[in-house]
């Protein structure tokens, strides 16, 4: 009789922030042209009454007209800053969930396994800050490059040769603030996201295989699982993610001291705000189409490579391939 196979270690910050990066570049490579279709939605007609001059219709014009007047260019802009910003992002929020969720677990007196619904929301939005904080100097590098177009603008337009040029100009015109400007809006915007993504990803999860629906190792699961957290994410996101495109592009003014303040919005409230006043609560809801064949792509493939990608390391590090 064959002794009981031994419980795989599990990984450490550094194992996860790996995985979980490595999937996500995946990732990203397949959800970017959706990524550039939303930003453009998102800011065509910006604080216009009834809407404004439409540009594009939706968001699969959006991917033709890019693509017959810019090119594969054109459709993939932001796609380098991308790679950093998920590495960083979803490196620390794949990496960092699991240890803040066992670690909130143990101070409450629980066993560091259960799934409790409050210590992983928790565990959620404080993994998806720390991404958010580390990544959104390359966040906002990202939106603007997406934004721009040489022959279909909308919104401010930023040109930057590369990914260094745009850090080189950033940090001569605002130094440090120019470079964590909007931060406040992508930690609310990521914590939304996070708090839900992996709690409703492990619960589906979770329910498959507990009621015998399908293995734990199945990609059916992985794939169904990352479907439902994409869906929950997409419905909590939505209006911050509006809000954070259009605080990272909106230009800036030069204030008699010297500082650089946004031109159109003070803060992720008042963008929310004056969104609404201006073109209703449709506003917040700009790009959604785009949004949605972005975020349910990307979380399906992010999080089923993250778990393909965890198997096969885990296998390679106890020796058993």
């Amino acid at each position: 009789m064959s002794a009981p196979a031994t419980p795989s270690r599990p990984l450490s910050s550094f194992e996860g922030f790996a995985c979980g990066g490595l999937a996500a570049c995946v990732a990203v490579t397949v959800s970017n042209p959706a990524e550039v279709a939303k930003t453009r939605m998102q800011l065509q007609g910006e604080l216009a009454k009834k809407g404004g001059e439409k540009v594009y219709k939706n968001a699969l014009d959006v991917i033709a007209k890019t693509w017959r007047n810019e090119g594969l260019r054109g459709v993939q802009r932001g796609l380098g800053p991308a790679y950093v910003y998920q590495i960083l992002m979803n490196g620390s929020r794949l990496g960092f969930y699991e240890p803040i969720r066992r670690q909130c677990n143990k101070l409450i007196g629980a066993d560091p396994t259960d799934q409790i619904p409050f210590t992983s929301v928790f565990s959620g939005a404080a993994s998806g800050i720390i991404g958010a904080s580390l990544g959104n100097p390359f966040f906002l590098i990202k939106a603007r490059m997406q934004a721009y177009s040489p022959v279909l603008p909308v919104g401010a337009q930023h040109y930057y040769k590369s990914s260094f040029d745009a850090l080189r100009n950033i940090w001569h015109g605002e130094k440090f603030r120019g470079l964590v400007r909007g931060i406040d809006a992508a930690a609310l915007r990521t914590a939304m996201g996070s708090s839900v993504q992996l709690p409703t990803y492990n619960w589906t999860k979770n329910q498959l295989v507990s009621r015998g629906i399908s293995s734990a190792d199945s990609i059916w699961t992985f794939l169904a699982s990352s479907s439902v957290s994409g869906l929950c994410v997409l419905t909590m996101m939505q209006p911050t993610d509006t809000v954070l495109t259009r605080m990272y592009n909106q230009p800036t003014i030069r204030t008699p001291d010297g500082r650089h303040v946004g031109a159109l919005y003070k803060n992720p409230i008042d963008c929310l705000w004056k969104t609404l006043k201006a073109e209703g609560p449709l506003g917040w809801y700009k790009g959604s189409t785009a949004h949605f064949l972005r975020i349910v792509p990307h979380t399906i493939v992010t999080l089923t490579a993250n778990d393909l990608i965890v198997g096969l390391y885990k296998r390679v590090r106890d020796g058993h391939v």
